[in-house]
This record gives structure tokens, sequence and C-alpha cells, in this order.
């Protein structure tokens, strides 16, 4: 008796928690967004009126289409960088351990000071710019992240740098738990390296680049503290997401019931990044 109802006591506490706090206030924020909630929250239910004024706001596309250039830039080079560094790694360079320490760094930091540290490290007057032109090359120019053109890259270039070292250690935990004996094989069929690689090896790491592209889809959604240090979703609203616009129009502008309409379509998107990845999960686990 005492073996089926200690572990429910022990874990009902956290449950409790993630219960109220999470899909509880995921929920009230639900409501929030039928009511017509403005600087305080209101029963006043409006139906979906905020959806509407949400989808009619020029600031609102905007955020919604930075977005999506970030996270595409975001996803494909953290990707990518993150799968050389593995195999960078995986090829038995010296002092791995010191390697993986380095690259896996960036993770310890927070958003909030990984986006300080470039905001000092892009600024034209005492950044990359300033010290360059302090050496003599007076002609360099580096200024993005005061260019509306440019300055969502400089944003994806930091997230990049904090999450390349997390996808590496996913990738590489993939490697070296891959079926060797296709590798053999080609190896003695004469394959180059890259063909080994291109054609046998990343074909089986596709559960880890699905893994991996979920968890940054994830964070390139609810993108909102290294925007703020960085950048502060300027030049104007060139790097506003919808985590600055849903700051904006619930605390800013007195636009509770809109912010909490923004808040709902993200927490959409997320869901169909998430459930194709955790159906295909269960599948995978049901069959093996």
């Amino acid at each position: 008796m005492k073996a089926r109802w200690l572990p429910a006591l022990v874990l009902s506490p956290s449950v409790l928690l993630v219960a109220v706090c999470v899909y509880g206030f995921m929920a009230y924020s639900g409501y929030l967004s039928l009511t017509a909630s403005r600087m305080l929250p209101s029963s006043e239910l409006v139906g979906m009126q905020n959806y509407q004024v949400l989808l009619a706001l020029r600031n609102w596309w905007i955020a919604a289409n930075n977005v999506w250039i970030y996270a595409a830039v975001y996803i494909g080079a953290s990707l990518l960088l993150g799968l050389l560094l593995a195999v960078m790694i995986e090829q038995g360079v010296r002092a791995e351990g010191v390697w993986r320490t380095v690259f896996l760094y960036p993770m310890a930091l927070s958003f909030i000071v990984t986006g300080t540290a470039w905001k000092w490290l892009l600024d034209p007057a005492v950044g990359m710019q300033g010290i360059v032109r302090h050496l003599g090359w007076t002609g360099f120019t580096f200024d993005w992240i005061v260019r509306s053109d440019r300055a969502l890259y400089c944003v994806a270039l930091a997230a990049i740098w904090q999450s390349a070292g997390f996808v590496m250690a996913m990738f590489l935990a993939g490697l070296r738990g891959l079926d060797i004996e296709p590798v053999h094989a080609a190896r003695i069929d004469g394959a180059r390296p890259w063909q080994i690689y291109l054609y046998v090896i990343v074909p089986q790491l596709g559960p880890v680049f699905a893994s991996a592209a979920v968890v940054l889809a994830t964070n390139a959604i609810r993108c909102y503290d290294l925007v703020v240090a960085m950048t502060s979703g300027g030049p104007g609203n060139a790097t506003w997401l919808p985590s600055i616009f849903m700051y904006q129009y619930t605390f800013t502008r007195s636009e509770m019931g809109v912010g909490s309409a923004s808040s709902v379509l993200m927490l959409g998107a997320i869901v169909v990044f998430v459930l194709p990845y955790l159906r295909h999960e269960y599948r995978r686990v049901a069959r093996g």
C-alpha cells in the first residue's frame, strides 16, 4: 500500500505547482483574451473581438514576420553549427573536454547576460567597430545593431552563440549512439568521409534533428529577454517579436485583452511544433 501512495505524495507538490502556475495561468490568459480587459482584468466577455483587433494591427504582423525570419536564421544556423562542432569533437580533437566546456559555457549564461555582452560588442561606438577603428582601420563599419534592416540578425547571432553548444551536445550524444555497421560497410566500399557523413550518418540523426529543432523553435517563439537586453525592440519596432508585442500591449499600452490574445496565438504556434513531435515519439516508443 505504501509503495502506491508514497510516490504520488512526493510528486503532488510539484504537480500542483505546475497545474496552477503553468496550466492555470495559461487558461487564465485564454480567458482574458475573451474579455474587455485593459489596464486591469475585466469579467466583461467580448468574444473574439480582441483577436479581430489583434489581426488588424500592423505591429502584430511586423512581430509575426520578424519571428519567422529570426526563427529560420536561428534554427538553421544553430543546427548546422552544432552538427559541425559535434563532428569536429567526434573526430578525436585534442583536449576534447576543454572544447566541450568552451562550447557549452554559453548555455550557463542567462539571455540577459548574453544580450548585454553582445550589445556592448556590437555597439558602433565602444564595440567591435570602435576597437577596429581605434587600431587604425578608420573605414571599418559594423553598425548592424542600429540599422533597422540588420538589427534582427544581430539578435539571431547572439542566440546562435548561446544555443549552438547545446545543439552540439545533442548531436554528440547521437553520434556516439549510432549503429556503426553501416559506417564500416561504407568505408569498405570506398566511400569518402564526407559521403559517409552525408549519406550514412546524418540520416540516422533524424530524431536528434527533430528534438533540437523543437527546442529551438520554442525558444524562438518565446524569445523576450535577449531582445530587451540588446535592442529593446528597436530601432523603432525592427526587432519586435510576438513576446515584445505581448508585453508592450499588456503592460505599456494597457490593452490586456489584445496582449492576452497574442499570448494565446504564441502558445498555439508552440503547440504546432510540439504536438507532432510528441506524437511521433509516442509512436516510436510504442513500436519499440
